[in-house]
Parts: structure tokens; C-alpha cells; sequence
């Protein structure tokens, strides 16, 4: 059974707008924060990793949907 159309256009525009959210925290140089006094932190570098970390996993699950894919269909 294929997905109806506004699914997959939902999908769609999840992927792109996670991809500019990771383009951003990326653009963030958290590793180049890190290394300043923290003084000089204008956000928490540790917090940035955390949210590519979440964005990329949520990116991986939108993939894994537009390709058809569902939970329990892998195999171990």
C-alpha cells in the first residue's frame, strides 16, 4: 500500500526543514565555541551537539519512511 500524495508532500517538507535546522547547527561551530572562555559562550556547545545528534536521527526516520519503511520490518 502506497502512501497518499499529502503524505508524502508532509514528508517532503519535514526533510527539507530538518536539513536547513542541521545546515544551521552545523554553521554553529560548536567545536570552535568549545575551545573560547566560557565566559564568551553565547550558547552551550554540548547543547548544539546534542541537537544535531537529535536532528540526524530524526532525518534518518523521515528517510526510512520515504522509503517505505516501517518499524519491525528490519531484519536483525
Amino acid at each position: 500500500m502506497s502512501a497518499p500524495s499529502g503524505e508524502d508532500d508532509f514528508l517532503y517538507e519535514l526533510q527539507v526543514a530538518v536539513e536547513a535546522e542541521v545546515t544551521l547547527v552545523e554553521a554553529s561551530r560548536p567545536e570552535e565555541v568549545a575551545e573560547l572562555p566560557v565566559t564568551e559562550w553565547l550558547f552551550d556547545p554540548v547543547d548544539a551537539e546534542r541537537e544535531e545528534i537529535g536532528l540526524r536521527g530524526l532525518l534518518d526516520a523521515v528517510e526510512a519512511l520515504e522509503d517505505g519503511s516501517r518499524p519491525g520490518d528490519h531484519v536483525a
